[in-house]
């Protein structure tokens, strides 16, 4: 099955909606605290050293006043012998007023890729600032802009975002190979490095502590909650999927792996329902044609999947048959690919008699077609919807209203090649990881949210992995899990940007 490798954690929603008011950018006076950073040479990232940049701002969020400060600097990764490896760009967010400070909560948040920065999340989803999108998550008309995030967890727990080596102004130091830190276990040390040193210098220790990672990102928050445990004992409350991965065997097909072929097919029959292409009875009733899907999944599909070559031509029929009746394809889309339809074949297949392919990452969005002949999709629309609009509001907010200076441009997706999966000759998979630290700290909760038009990272391949990992039973109540009707990036949707905030707020409240 081709499927792209999750190259960020985002996505972006189409159908041309109406714009929102454009978001008024905090005055001088909320900035009145703003403590420059030290001047560094031109086209020079700062490294460990400078001083981090706070400003103080005030945001509405759930019909309350939140003053909150926003700290942006670099940390460093340490070698054992105290001196750094590579220096690691963030930006943190105190909420002010608090008593207790040292007990509240922390969530530390991160994107995929890998190779992306947190933009995404940051100023998608949870920080107090968000891109100005159409309501339903389309492309507004530039030139583009910010927004107050009334639906941020500020007010519910600390953010701190954090842009792994590479990505952002994140850079490794001049005798470091920047290499070393593109793999799975390098990945985790040097993040969870970051954690740790970032929690010992705000004296946070004693806090509630999350993990929030969307696409890759959340293979790395599953792995990383094993390593902070195993490291460092740091025990985590919680986790937060969104939209992500654990077991590559569910994403990626082959000849010898027909999983992701049954898993898709759920978010399969969303896209084509989203698109009025399922027969009269199904279109009524999505939560019906979703119940369908699975159970054909589960079933009848594996069954004739599992047989291969050897299935009888009557059987092969009905089989393409209720594919075609589920997917909204033609039957001969199906013959003609062996009863595999894999996200490239649907993307182009669906709408391609209206010169039109889906997104990836969120099939609700189309474009057009520029090579009919070609057998997948040439760009994901959705992706192309999302990347103007945060590309130009990270550039702004870092300098404009965080006071973080540099010539350098900051990478919102890096092409970190090659990558080095700990797994040799088989998929890579965090699930034993996580089995194990929710084994060992069984008060560990993990919320997984994800949407039904993602054709990147579909929610039943998390529900898969997630019931076949090797976790006590007592603890698989411990899991959680929210649908939404976009797709990867589903906060770039209004409504189910409320919803994630409706979500949050239940899990981390205690």
């Amino acid at each position: 099955m081709k499927t792209c490798l999750i190259l960020l954690a985002a996505s972006a929603i189409s159908l041309h909606a109406g714009q929102g008011p454009r978001g008024n950018p905090p005055s001088s006076e909320t900035n009145a605290n703003t403590r420059p950073a030290e001047k560094s040479p031109a086209a020079t990232i700062p490294d460990a050293a400078h001083k981090p940049v706070l400003t103080t701002n005030t945001v509405a969020i759930a019909g309350q006043s939140v003053t909150y400060t926003a700290e942006t600097g670099m940390l460093p990764i340490l070698k054992s012998d105290g001196s750094s490896r590579a220096s690691v760009f963030y930006v943190a967010y105190t909420r002010l007023g608090e008593t207790n400070a040292p007990s509240r909560p922390v969530m530390f948040s991160f994107n995929g890729g890998p190779g992306s920065s947190s933009v995404w999340l940051h100023l998608g989803a949870l920080g107090p600032r968000r891109v100005k999108m159409n309501d339903d998550g389309s492309l507004p008309r530039p030139p583009f802009g910010l927004l107050d995030n009334e639906f941020s967890i500020l007010d519910l727990s600390d953010l701190v975002f954090i842009d792994p080596v590479a990505t952002g102004f994140s850079r490794a130091v001049p005798d470091e190979r920047p290499d070393a830190f593109f793999g799975q276990t390098a990945d985790l040390e040097s993040v969870g490095e970051f954690i740790r040193l970032w929690a010992t210098r705000h004296d946070r220790w004693l806090s509630p502590k999350y993990l929030c990672g969307e696409s890759y990102g959340v293979f790395r928050a599953a792995g990383l909650a094993e390593n902070l445990r195993s490291r460092f004992g740091m025990y985590l409350d919680g986790l937060v999927f969104v939209s992500g991965v654990l077991d590559f065997q569910t994403i990626s097909g082959g000849p010898d792996n027909d999983l992701p072929n049954l898993l898709y097919l759920p978010n399969f029959t969303a896209s084509a329902h989203f698109h009025n292409k399922l027969p009269p009875d199904l279109q009524a009733d999505l939560p019906k044609a979703l119940d369908e899907a699975r159970e054909f999944m589960r079933t009848q599909y594996a069954a004739a999947l599992q047989q291969g070559a050897s299935l009888p031509a009557a059987e092969r029929e009905k089989i393409v048959a209720e594919l075609a009746r589920l997917t909204g394809l033609s039957p001969q889309i199906i013959r003609d690919n062996d009863l595999r339809i894999d996200s490239g074949i649907f993307r182009r297949q669906l709408l391609h008699d209206q010169g039109l392919i889906l997104g990836a990452y969120d099939a609700r969005i189309t474009g057009r077609d520029d090579n009919p002949a070609s057998p997948y999709p040439n760009y994901d629309p959705s992706y192309a919807a999302a990347y103007g609009p945060f590309s130009a509001a990270i550039n702004s907010y870092l300098r404009a209203e965080l006071k973080f200076e540099d010539d350098l441009p900051y990478e919102i997706l890096t092409g970190v090649q090659p990558w080095a999966y700990a797994a040799r000759n088989s998929y890579p998979s965090v699930t034993g990881q996580l089995a194990s630290v929710m084994n060992q700290n069984p008060y560990m909760r993990v919320l997984v949210m994800g949407g039904r038009r993602d054709l990147v990272c579909p929610m039943d391949t998390m529900r898969y992995s997630l019931a076949h990992m090797p976790l006590d039973p007592a603890y698989q109540t411990n899991i959680t899990y929210a649908d939404f009707d976009s797709g990867h990036m589903m906060y770039l949707n209004l409504p189910d940007l409320k919803k994630i905030r409706q979500t949050l707020e239940t899990f981390v409240k205690p």
